[in-house]
């Protein structure tokens, strides 16, 4: 019991001073933090959205038109297939939830069946999990089955979760929680936001960015016809107006010359200067790039955003490089959003906001000045009580009960996790648990010494028989917050961080912290008795 061995010494030390280093900066102003050395530690606890206050969002996601695109595509790759087969057809387009055609003559025969057999055996190849039904006077509808509804709406759930978070990370929140709810719903929770508005016109849009030729037939801004010719559709341009102060409308061709989809990068950047964005396309897009502007030199090219122009160059020259500018009035937050918004990629499906709420920093504030003095309560009534209980052990107790706080703000640190209030509520609880360990350790040698055991055996025989209840004991409450982190949500989650690094964390301190004090004191003072 008297002679601890070096490594564990080694590893108590190293272990209390990096709980040290990496809680210290938790009580550094910010000014001393940021002059610290990039090989200090640096960081501190991020506060959640509780304590720090924020926004919340609950967003919506718009499944239906995800099916509706689907449908557009199917349609369209419908025409494509019976054009060239010759299969003679009719009211063709998108019904319900289906996409539908008439065959004309479905039961007249030709080369590889009648024009219905050819017709059905082409739609089974467009895709996977596709179901066809007849109706009657030779029209055929195409439906998703029911899997493969399910999972259109999980993979388009996925992406959209995927993007906002990409756009949120770009707007440098910290610790942002983003998950889905229910069937079609994200909640969004970001701490610290100043500036909800903007995070609202950020994670909101769609972002969906295509190149298009102009119809050169039809003037921007002049006589147009009543519906957009075939093969074009109209589009505005904001930043170029009226004098009547509407925005001049475009008739641009529907065909999508290069895809916004192509992009890999986007970043703010001034021109003359005006804020402007710049942007490179990977190979392909480079590739289609290069042959749109080498065929179409002097003519209109309009960068469409989520249906609405944001700029319609003049094509001076070929562009070879794959990068180009986007010019259109922008102010810097602008070129900084829309940068942003290209970079983190569309969105699958338009959302809408179904709640919001904008905690304040007060609040935040009074909820910490009541878990710090929660805490201080705690701890004040724990360390008088082992004090009181167990004279000298009882100190040694309390430092190891002090130590486990300073473990547990550097792991939180360390770990950048969130801390909310439940996860306050987690190191209150923590407080208490930590010294249950002591208690069972010192309780054991009291009945050692009542055993009619020396000193230095009844310490060693409480340590190896409490040992194995301590160990039980914390890996049943181990396991309980493992399986709340795992299945719970936001604050849930907290309490579970917090609880488990005070498990592990105590177990530390009660077992190897609180024994090599109790193993220097015995061997420095040589005392006949424990003070028990």
């Amino acid at each position: 019991m008297i002679r601890f061995a070096r490594w564990k010494m080694f590893v108590i030390a190293l272990t209390c001073l990096g709980g040290i280093f990496f809680a210290l900066p938790n009580i550094m102003p910010k000014e001393a933090r940021d002059s610290l050395p990039s090989w200090l530690p640096n960081k501190v606890m991020n506060l959640g959205l509780d304590l720090r206050g924020g926004s919340h969002l609950l967003l919506e996601v718009d499944v239906k038109s995800v099916f509706r695109e689907r449908f557009t595509n199917l349609v369209q790759s419908m025409r494509a297939d019976l054009r060239r087969e010759r299969i003679p057809y009719r009211n063709i387009g998108v019904q319900g939830d289906a996409a539908g055609v008439t065959i004309i003559n479905p039961d007249k025969a030709g080369s590889g069946g009648t024009n219905k057999e050819r017709a059905r055996r082409l739609m089974r190849q467009i895709e996977q999990g596709l179901e066809i039904e007849e109706v009657a006077g030779g029209r055929l509808l195409l439906r998703y089955s029911e899997t493969s509804r399910r999972d259109l709406l999980n993979q388009a759930m996925t992406q959209s979760i995927e993007i906002v978070r990409r756009r949120v990370d770009e707007f440098g929140t910290s610790e942002p929680t983003i998950q889905r709810q229910g069937e079609d719903r994200i909640l969004v929770q970001l701490p610290g936001v100043d500036d909800p508005e903007r995070v609202k016109r950020l994670i909101g849009r769609t972002a969906k960015m295509n190149f298009h030729l102009v119809d050169e037939r039809y003037q921007p801004g002049g006589a147009l016809p009543a519906t957009p010719p075939p093969g074009s559709f109209f589009a505005q341009l904001e930043s170029e107006r009226k004098g009547t102060g509407q925005p001049v409308t475009y008739v641009l061709r529907r065909r999508v010359m290069v895809s916004g989809e192509n992009l890999v990068d986007s970043q703010p950047t001034f021109e003359q200067g005006q804020p402007v964005v710049s942007f490179r396309f990977d190979s392909l897009g480079a590739r289609k790039f290069a042959q749109v502007t080498r065929d179409n030199v002097g003519k209109p090219f309009a960068i469409v955003l989520d249906g609405k122009i944001i700029s319609a160059p003049v094509i001076r020259e070929p562009i070879l490089g794959g990068s180009g500018i986007i010019t259109g009035g922008f102010t810097v937050n602008d070129a900084q959003d829309l940068s942003v918004l290209l970079r983190a990629g569309a969105l699958p499906a338009p959302m809408k906001i179904l709640e919001e709420r904008t905690v304040g920093p007060d609040l935040g504030a009074d909820s910490i000045a009541a878990g710090e003095i929660a805490c201080l309560i705690g701890f004040v009534l724990v360390v008088v009580f082992m004090f009181l209980a167990y004279s000298t052990l009882g100190a040694f107790a309390n430092i190891a009960l002090v130590t486990n706080l300073i473990l547990i703000t550097g792991s939180l640190s360390l770990l950048q996790a969130t801390l909310t209030l439940p996860g306050i509520a987690g190191i209150v609880l923590t407080i208490g648990m930590a010294v249950d360990a002591n208690v069972l350790v010192f309780e054991r040698i009291r009945e050692e010494l009542r055993g009619g055991r020396t000193m230095l055996s009844a310490i060693d025989a409480g340590y190896g028989r409490a040992f194995t209840t301590i160990l039980d004991s914390n890996l049943t409450t181990l396991i309980a917050a493992l399986l709340l982190f795992e299945f719970g949500s936001g604050p849930v989650r907290g309490f579970a961080v917090t609880l488990a690094i005070g498990l592990v964390t105590s177990m530390f301190t009660a077992i190897l912290l609180t024994r090599f004090q109790i193993a220097a004191w015995v061997a420095w003072r040589r005392p006949k008795a424990l003070p028990l």
